[in-house]
């Protein structure tokens, strides 16, 4: 299995990178060092997870003592729904880039398609606990990000969260196609719809909470049970003799998905590389997919009034 994806802007991603949410940036001093000696190449990050200044000041001391080179790192990172007319899409491209103090980023997605009034909120809710739908839309962001690629900012461009109607209407307007969807999959909710239409699109699938989620505090929906401790990936994980969530994440890889799990602890930095060796049987692979239930860990529910609210579709 190769460890890259190669993308439609000629651009080779790695198939497996560091996610980095709910990471805080004080910690990216210890965090980054460590996970680019184990081997990733890959950072996911964002604007709305706060810390890109971290990440920035590290890998730029990385590079100074020779410890890396910029051109081995895959940097991507997300522009958030307060910036979605196409001048302030523009400030949110020079921001993110201020940010992780780089020239140009690997990849920069639009983090959902629904414009929200700006400000210090990231969700800026009504007084019924709504979100509120600001100025812009999704193709004015995908324009600056265009302008973006031809100014040398950003290598290639892409979205997440988006579902199959809303990614119809940007190839319609679009000069550049969208490079990758992120959206959120794991045997749980697997999306076999929506990567069948990326597929057929040519728009390569990155996954996030590939495990499920089960640190997350904030906004994970806590009734969706922890994949970590399902009877059947347990089962299969000690069938090959390996964790629970090296099942999970070798499931996306073969599936052809790039993932980006999040890990602080050293042990699961090596764990989660850790998946390359080992091949799950087309017996495994049909015990997974009945584990599909349709139900998302991060389904915002918050922004259901949004007349751009990706998820109301089945896919």
């Amino acid at each position: 299995m190769s460890s890259t994806i190669k993308l439609n802007s000629g651009h080779e991603m790695p198939i497996l990178g560091l996610g980095t949410y709910l990471t805080k940036s004080q910690q990216m001093d210890e965090v980054l060092p460590e996970a680019i000696k184990t081997g990733y190449k890959l950072i996911d990050t964002a604007f709305a997870y706060g810390n890109q200044e971290g990440i920035g000041m590290t890998i730029g001391k990385l590079i100074e003592e020779g410890k890396i080179k910029r051109d081995n790192l895959f940097i991507e990172t997300k522009i958030w729904n307060t910036m979605h007319t196409y001048e302030r899409a523009k400030e949110a491209i020079n921001e993110n880039l201020r940010q992780l103090n780089l020239p140009y980023v690997d990849l920069m997605l639009i983090h959902y398609p629904m414009a929200v009034k700006p400000g210090d909120a990231m969700f800026p809710l009504d007084d019924y606990g709504k979100v509120i739908e600001g100025d812009g839309h999704f193709t004015e962001v995908w324009r600056a990000l265009e302008d973006a690629v031809a100014e040398g900012k950003v290598k290639s461009i892409g979205i997440s969260n988006f579902n199959h109607k809303q990614i119809e209407r940007l190839l319609a307007i679009a000069k550049i196609k969208p490079a990758v969807n992120q959206i959120e999959m794991h045997p749980y909710l697997q999306q076999q719809k929506l990567r069948e239409f990326c597929k057929e699109k040519n728009i390569a699938i990155t996954a996030y909470g590939s495990l499920s989620s089960p640190g997350d505090k904030v906004y994970r929906n806590m009734e969706v049970p922890n994949l970590l401790t399902d009877p059947v990936i347990v089962e299969i994980a000690k069938k090959h003799n390996r964790t629970p969530a090296q099942i999970a994440l070798r499931w996306a890889l073969q599936n052809g998905v790039a993932i980006i799990p999040k890990a602080d602890d050293p042990t699961y930095m090596k764990e989660n590389m850790q998946i390359f060796d080992f091949e799950l049987d087309a017996d495994d692979l049909a015990k997974i997919e009945k584990l599909d239930r349709g139900i998302r860990c991060f389904g915002v529910e918050m922004c259901t009034n949004h007349k751009e609210f990706p998820f109301a579709e089945e896919y």
